[in-house]
């Protein structure tokens, strides 16, 4: 997702899968923006049109402010499961914290787990 923002950010092509997911960038690049405003540092970084330079940039200010990371998280996570689900007609979603989990698709024949 950082890489992604950064790279729409510096004014580079990013390869992302779907419609759903170029606009989601664009919107998370939009508001990754409007923090950067007034921070000279990071308004110089962007002009550099570096994606390194960018990508650290997006970093600190998503390190900074833990709220937006959730917000732009879920953001590009809604969009991916979108565009997954316009793809694939199959979407499996999985959010939290656990030791093993499966998700599958089709199965045909046996299907023994232990």
């Amino acid at each position: 997702m950082t890489v992604a923002i950064a790279t729409a950010m510096a004014g580079k092509a990013v390869e992302v899968a779907g419609e759903p997911v170029r606009a989601a960038v664009a919107e998370m690049c939009r508001r990754v923006r409007e923090r950067m405003r007034g921070r000279p540092s990071d308004e110089a970084a962007l002009a550099s049109a570096d994606p390194e330079a960018v990508q650290g940039v997006v970093r600190r200010v998503l390190d900074d402010d833990p709220e937006l990371r959730a917000e732009l998280e879920t953001f590009w996570n809604q969009a991916q499961t979108k565009a997954s689900a316009n793809d694939e007609g199959v979407v499996n979603v999985f959010n939290g914290q656990a030791d093993r989990v499966v998700q599958l698709r089709d199965i045909k024949g046996d299907l023994n787990i232990n």
